[in-house]
């Protein structure tokens, strides 16, 4: 394997652990010795074609890209390279089991989000200015609204609704 730093190809696998649908493996090059991590899975069976949004052009499913978009959303939110692959063999498992040769990338990007909301509130907004291509602050409340309205309990919804608290310092005594 190349190292991705220096570009030799002398390395030694450190550990191997089955992650999901993949194997991951930390290397360590021997001749700059960094390390980095690698992921070994069977080529996918996932012969897709995504119809793009001109409804004319298509071009075959690609996982990178998908991921990538996962990646950028959870982008240093608390979710584990684990969880992030598990959600991307999901996306793929509920794909392949509800369209044969052509999807639309709208299908593509709305299982993601669903996937998101699911997974991380903040990752989901992330993805959805994007993907929904937010134009102002307005669509932001907009996307966010039902989100908070699903919450009960919260501090913010207490105030509301119960008015202010009678015993910090200025009420109640």
């Amino acid at each position: 394997m190349e190292c991705p730093f220096c570009h030799q190809d002398n390395d030694r696998v450190v550990d191997s652990r089955a992650s999901g649908a993949a194997i991951r493996r930390r290397r360590e090059c021997l001749e700059c010795e960094r390390r980095y991590t690698t992921y070994e899975r069977a080529e996918s069976g996932l012969r897709l074609r995504v119809i793009k949004k001109d409804g004319t052009t298509r071009e075959a499913y690609d996982r990178t890209k998908v991921r990538r978009g996962l990646m950028l959303a959870l982008h240093k939110r608390p979710v584990p390279t684990e969880r992030l692959d598990a959600m991307l063999q999901e996306i793929e498992d509920e794909l392949t089991s509800t369209y044969d040769l052509e999807i639309p990338s709208r299908a593509i990007g709305d299982l993601v989000m669903e996937k998101l909301r699911r997974e991380d509130q903040v990752a989901y907004v992330r993805f959805a200015s994007v993907y929904r291509n937010f134009k102002d602050i307005s669509e932001f409340v907009h996307e966010v609204e039902p989100m908070l309205s699903q919450r009960t309990g919260t501090p913010r919804e207490k105030n509301r609704t119960e008015g202010p608290d009678e015993s910090g310092p200025t009420g109640g005594d």
